[in-house]
């Protein structure tokens, strides 16, 4: 029993190991994705892209895992809680990854462009969700709940932060019609980016239910003007066009 006990222990400490390493990886896409952004470095971009693989193959070993350890230890309680939050983060990881991914193709063709001086905001947001994600991961390693509130709480200032800077994009693109291309693609930067905020509250929820065994409010927080993934407050224009005229934008990931 003593040896039976001590191997599954350790079954759950190389599972946890395992999502802390898919989560530096994540943490480093998102990391150089906005520097290829802001550097306007094709190169990082292009090897941000080529990384994203490497995160798929951390979630799929992650799913073998959580299957074996269900199926062999038949784990309860906290125990069961932490296994299926360590697929619950995975999925979420490998979305943030996704992300990464279609930033740094925004990075690609933003570059083939003049360089823009409203970056700034972008820029902002940029560090506002690394920092989360930074944060989220921590309180992963710690396992220390308040950190994971923190996070979860801080959900509404991204959306709220992503309106404002959809609103600025937008006045640009009325007041010079030249601008519209490179300001679609810093809107997609931006959603990516809110995005990333959302999977970093879903995180947050997932390690408060596995340390305190208790579930957040339902409702998350969030901006009241926020519509959704696909769309734009108030304007209800669709993200997927790049010119008004219904042309898709290529690099995003379907239903991201």
């Amino acid at each position: 029993m003593d040896l039976t006990s001590k191997s599954y222990a350790h079954d759950l400490a190389q599972l946890s190991q395992a999502v802390a390493r898919m989560g530096g990886l994540a943490e480093s896409l998102v990391g150089d994705s906005l520097h290829a952004v802001a550097r306007r470095d094709s190169e990082l971009a292009q090897t941000v892209i080529a990384r994203d693989a490497k995160i798929d193959q951390c979630q799929r070993e992650i799913e073998r895992e959580v299957v074996r350890i269900i199926a062999l230890r038949q784990p309860l309680a906290r125990d069961l809680r932490q296994t299926i939050a360590a697929l619950k983060l995975a999925t979420d990881l490998e979305r943030i990854g996704d992300l990464a991914r279609n930033i740094a193709r925004r990075a690609l063709s933003l570059n083939q462009s003049e360089p823009l001086v409203i970056m700034r905001g972008v820029e902002r947001m940029g560090r506002l969700v690394t920092a989360q994600l930074k944060q989220v991961l921590d309180a992963f390693a710690s396992d220390e709940a308040a950190g994971a509130m923190e996070v979860w709480q801080q959900d509404e200032t991204v959306d709220e932060l992503y309106n404002s800077l959809f609103r600025e994009l937008l006045t640009y693109m009325i007041e010079d019609p030249r601008l519209i291309g490179p300001c679609a693609h810093l809107l997609f930067v931006a959603k990516n980016l809110e995005r990333v905020g959302d999977h970093c509250t879903n995180m947050a929820e997932a390690l408060h239910y596995v340390i305190t065994g208790e579930d957040l409010p339902a409702q998350r927080p969030r901006s009241s003007s926020d519509t959704g993934p696909e769309t734009g407050p108030e304007t209800g224009l669709d993200y997927r066009t790049n010119n008004g005229n219904g042309q898709s934008l290529p690099g995003d990931a379907p239903g991201v």
